[in-house]
């Protein structure tokens, strides 16, 4: 156990033999840290948080009372291997959230960018990568193996299906079930969730030019009634865009995937 003495460790916490705490780290009464966690300069543990396995949390993050962080996956295949999570810089985890660790089969690894806020009662499941400035708002869930681009919103109550995409800058309507990836800066809404346009606010809040989400209007009226398969529709788009917001959804659309697209109505 390495516990730097700038760190303030509650006597009422548990620290397992093993885990290494950084400079500047608060712990509160009742948390439990297992003997595999690494907590970075800054982070705080208010009470009754347990983080446990291979789980490494950056600087200055700050996970509420009784979130479950690093537990092994709620997957049936799961034998036991060693996985892990990473969790970035500056987060709010809030109460009662969990997140887990990855599965050998979907690469072993768990990870989180930096400055998201995880609302309470939200799940991160195995071997999902959620980049930077994410919000999953309260009771979501992110189901195993989905990848979550930068500057995403996910709605309250809202469930994402294992192994989707959502672009960057997408925004998911509350208590809506996406079943199919998400375009960059795409709107989402409805029960069974529909790409119903794109996150202007976003956009505008991001500074983006009038020009480019002009650009982008026009290319999702192409791919909603181009002629030929949708990626035929994508391509000619992208030889024929000058916008990088519109190529950077082209790119997408052509990356790898497991799952179909949600279509503009």
């Amino acid at each position: 156990m390495a516990i730097h003495p700038d760190a303030t460790v509650h006597p009422h916490a548990v620290i397992e033999e093993g885990a290494e705490i950084a400079a500047g780290v608060t712990i509160g009464p009742f948390c439990v840290v297992g003997p595999q966690v690494k907590l970075a300069k800054g982070v705080e543990l208010r009470s009754h948080v347990v983080v446990t396995g291979d789980t490494f949390i950056d600087e200055d993050t700050v996970v509420f009372p009784f979130s479950s962080i690093g537990e092994i996956p709620q997957d049936l295949k799961f034998s036991g291997e060693e996985t892990r999570l990473t969790i970035g810089k500056r987060n709010r985890i809030r109460e009662h959230v969990t997140m887990n660790t990855g599965t050998e089969g979907g690469g072993g690894l768990t990870s989180i960018g930096d400055d998201g806020l995880f609302m309470a009662g939200c799940h991160v499941a195995h071997d999902v990568h959620i980049g930077n400035r994410v919000i999953v708002v309260n009771s979501s869930a992110v189901a195993g193996h989905c990848v979550i681009e930068d500057d995403v919103i996910i709605g309250g109550l809202s469930g994402i299906h294992q192994w989707v995409r959502i672009g960057r800058g997408a925004i998911i309507g509350a208590v809506s079930m996406v079943t199919n990836d998400v375009l960059p800066y795409g709107l989402v809404q409805g029960p069974r969730g529909e790409l119903d346009g794109l996150n202007l606010v976003g956009l505008k809040r991001r500074g983006v030019d009038r020009g480019d989400i002009t650009a982008l209007r026009a290319a999702l009226q192409m791919l909603r009634q181009g002629d030929g398969a949708f990626k035929d529709r994508a391509e000619r788009l992208g030889d024929e865009t000058e916008s990088k917001y519109v190529k950077e959804i082209v790119d997408f659309i052509m990356g790898e995937s497991d799952r179909g697209f949600l279509v503009p109505r």
